[in-house]
């Protein structure tokens, strides 16, 4: 039956059905029975009823007397307050290209006259199905931001007190002492964190459950309309699937890297227990700067950082794997930081000619591998690279820096793995951060 595979919509969903045909929109009207219904006469009417209501789904008619269907339908994807309503077109015309422009403004789905009763029962409920799906993941997502921001909020404010306590006990007191702090910062963050890790395994199921009715629908209806083909090319509908999956998992590994983070923290002053274990260096290069891609992409003041991979072909080494990831971490972030204070006051046209970069070296020596990241940012001066790798000094504004990541890295490498972390630099010259680590 099938309302049985694809029901779980309630009936209080709401329909608007824009036709200037009394027949066609009173048949409509029955076929959705289940539903509550509205319907609008004219585009001038629709526009109308959706000032002050706000459907689920909008069966919109392409041919009408006045405003046309692709007219009111740009004019719902304009207004903010309409312009997430899914809307399906009705039309006798089967011209690829007035389908393909009703997809380009924003449309759904499209059927076409005369119509099939189980067929409009069935795009109706998919749509209707992904709406509600798309309202829990918003919500969802606007919840663990209000989270975030808040606990954010909170560190933010703790971060800035311990700072100035830092300073004193770095003078009076053991390392041990301020590594005590230091993994009290870590225990905050794991607490926005546990909440953003639980909520991002409900949100992976509602996307597996997602692509699971999508796989039900192509089962029941192995051929699909021309039109719902075309539509599936042109979005690339198994890439789609493929690729959201993919990004939630990358979410996932950026929550790991959190919690790698907070571990590594209390590395800064007390021995870790994890294990060593063979690892490929290009391998957490690369996943870091996958992280970082939303801050190396362009925006209205640079184009985008290039990035320049030079991988020597290295043997895997034994190593902590999410300490050594939040090295690369820091010393690339702080490179697109200098890139961007670079940048202050420059025309953009000036930053296209001369191109903001950052390389990323590997090199093989006689017994050590060697990573060189190196950036033409705005540089420092001799006496920040004598102070850089202590604890608590930042030359960041009060709230964007703590003074302890440098530190964590200098001690991740040198004690943790019996490394070396060097650093050349000059003011207006970039920076390059040489890392050596013992096979």
């Amino acid at each position: 039956m099938l309302y049985s595979f694809l029901g779980g919509m309630t009936a209080q969903s709401l329909i608007l059905i824009v036709d200037d045909n009394a027949t066609n929109a009173q048949v409509l009207v029955e076929v959705l029975a289940r539903y509550n219904t509205l319907v609008a006469k004219s585009g001038e009417e629709a526009l109308s009823q959706l000032e002050t209501v706000s459907p689920d789904l909008i069966l919109l008619d392409v041919v009408m007397p006045g405003m046309d269907g692709f007219e009111i339908c740009d004019r719902i994807q304009s207004n903010p307050k309409t312009q997430d309503i899914p809307i399906i077109f009705m039309s006798a015309l089967s011209n690829v290209e007035d389908i393909a422009k009703g997809l380009y403004l924003g449309a759904v789905d499209y059927i076409t006259k005369p119509f099939q009763q189980t067929e409009v029962i069935a795009r109706v409920q998919i749509h209707l199905k992904l709406r509600q799906q798309t309202r829990q993941l918003k919500n969802l997502n606007d919840q663990l931001e209000q989270q975030v921001a808040e606990r954010t909020e909170q560190l933010s404010r703790s971060l800035n007190d311990l700072q100035a306590i830092q300073l004193q006990l770095i003078h009076q007191e053991k390392m041990s002492t301020l590594g005590q702090l230091v993994s009290g910062i870590g225990h905050e963050i794991n607490n926005p964190l546990n909440s953003i890790s639980g909520n991002l395994a409900h949100a992976d199921q509602y996307v597996q459950d997602l692509i699971s009715h999508l796989h039900l629908y192509h089962r029941y209806y192995p051929d699909p309309v021309a039109e719902i083909v075309q539509d599936a090319e042109e979005i690339d509908l198994p890439f789609l699937t493929q690729d959201l999956t993919q990004l939630l998992a990358t979410m996932k590994v950026a929550t790991d890297r959190i919690a790698h983070i907070s571990r590594s923290l209390r590395t800064f002053s007390r021995s870790d227990h994890e294990n060593t274990i063979e690892l490929h260096i290009q391998d957490g290069l690369d996943s870091t700067l996958l992280l970082l891609q939303h801050r190396i992409k362009p925006n209205s003041h640079r184009p985008a950082i290039q990035i320049i991979r030079d991988y020597a072909h290295l043997p895997p080494i034994s190593c902590y794997p999410g300490q050594l990831n939040q090295v690369f971490m820091n010393l690339l972030a702080n490179a697109i930081d200098a890139i961007d204070e670079s940048n202050r006051g420059k025309p953009y046209a000036e930053i296209v000619t001369n191109p903001n970069q950052i390389h990323v070296v590997t090199e093989l020596k006689s017994a050590a591998i060697a990573i060189r990241i190196r950036d033409n940012g705005i540089g420092m001066t001799e006496a920040v690279q004598q102070e850089m790798f202590k604890p608590s000094f930042t030359t960041k504004p009060v709230g964007k820096g703590t003074g302890l990541g440098l530190a964590i890295a200098y001690q991740i490498i040198v004690e943790r793995h019996r490394g070396s972390l060097t650093c050349n630099s000059a003011p207006g010259q970039g920076t390059e951060f040489m890392i050596e680590l013992p096979l």
